[in-house]
């Protein structure tokens, strides 16, 4: 439920309102808009009796919200949410923000290499795992927190922004330490202890669409994250389970546009994992950056040929900075431009 306030409501109509709020039980939340202010009860459980808000002085209407998710719903926040990060950067506005690294930190080497690389051709946020959750047990699982360690070099050295994953709720103080933002991973977007854990660890949380997760489960996965206090949340897009096998999974396209009608929160695409095949990043990548994407997600590894995860999909540094350019192009075509690399250095 919202209630919306007149223009001009004074501070004290507002405070009345929370007030009453309140006193029935709930939670309420000021957001100050640019015409009015809005106060939105958060825990209705459907017994709230609307006429003892209403009649409230500086209340102009009530609007109840009927999707199962809140916090995260436009009709709760119509401004999109831009998420503000070190160095200036930003998701959620008018720049397209390019996140590019491998799929794991495999050696200081290989990550300070595709550090420099990404940078060089554009990028503004370095990813690589440190923490793998890989399907077969005997797959390479990430060197931990020696990864977590030498991305924080990375950073150091390039100024780029770390994005790394955090696979459980122990993992997410030792994530928050090293990482500008916390990556909730597709097999992990249901897991709600995590979710509830991740909202408390004060950093910007980019949140991957589950494998077979409809958009509605994946904006409540979100509310998990907003009703624990963090409203700096990154939606991902990064395909779903289909029946046919020649890509690893369905590119879900349409998800970016539908969204953003949606939700408040920024989404961005990852091509590399909804292809899972080299050569369809860069045609899915153009395609998400023209469909309004707030950014993009691509791995790119130095060698891909020898990378210990995800080879396949990963793009070499030539490769990515052909993308690059393509980008910039359909960007500045739909009157967007592609975010700059932090300047200077940064630290989490």
């Amino acid at each position: 439920m919202l209630v919306v306030m007149e223009h001009g409501a004074s501070p004290e109509q507002i405070r009345q309102v929370v007030e009453r709020i309140e006193s029935l039980g709930y939670q309420a939340r000021p957001m100050p808009g640019k015409q009015r202010t809005a106060v939105g009860l958060v825990g209705n459980d459907g017994c709230v009796d609307s006429s003892r808000l209403a009649a409230l002085p500086g209340v102009k209407e009530i609007i109840h919200v009927p999707q199962p998710y809140k916090q995260v719903s436009r009709e709760w926040q119509e401004e999109p949410t831009v998420v503000r990060l070190a160095g200036g950067l930003s998701i959620g506005g008018k720049e397209v923000v390019v996140i590019a690294g491998p799929c794991a930190v495999e050696s200081e080497s290989q990550i300070l290499e595709a550090a420099r690389r990404v940078r060089a051709a554009g990028a503004a946020v370095l990813r690589g795992g440190a923490f793998k959750p890989r399907t077969s047990p005997y797959s390479f699982q990430g060197l931990g927190v020696e990864g977590l360690r030498l991305l924080a070099k990375a950073r150091e050295e390039t100024g780029l922004l770390v994005v790394t994953e955090a696979i459980d709720p122990d993992g997410v103080d030792i994530v928050a330490e090293y990482a500008d933002i916390i990556q909730i991973g597709a097999r992990n977007m249901q897991n709600f202890s995590l979710l509830k854990r991740a909202a408390q660890a004060g950093k910007p949380v980019l949140l991957k669409r589950g494998i077979a997760a409809t958009i509605t489960e994946l904006l409540l996965s979100a509310e998990y994250l907003l009703a624990g206090g963090n409203e700096q949340v990154i939606l991902c897009e990064r395909g779903i389970r289909g029946f046919d096998t020649m890509t690893r999974n369905v590119f879900d396209l349409t998800a970016i546009p539908l969204a953003h009608s949606l939700t408040h929160l920024p989404i961005i695409a990852d091509p590399s994992h909804a292809t899972g095949i080299r050569n369809k990043v860069i045609p899915m990548a153009r395609a998400a950056v023209a469909a309004g994407a707030d950014g993009i997600m691509v791995e790119v590894h130095p060698s891909p040929d020898m990378a210990l995860s995800d080879g396949a999909q990963s793009l070499d540094p030539a490769q990515f900075a052909d993308l690059m350019r393509q980008a910039r192009q359909i960007a500045a075509a739909i009157g967007r431009g592609i975010a700059d690399p932090p300047s200077g250095l940064v630290s989490a």
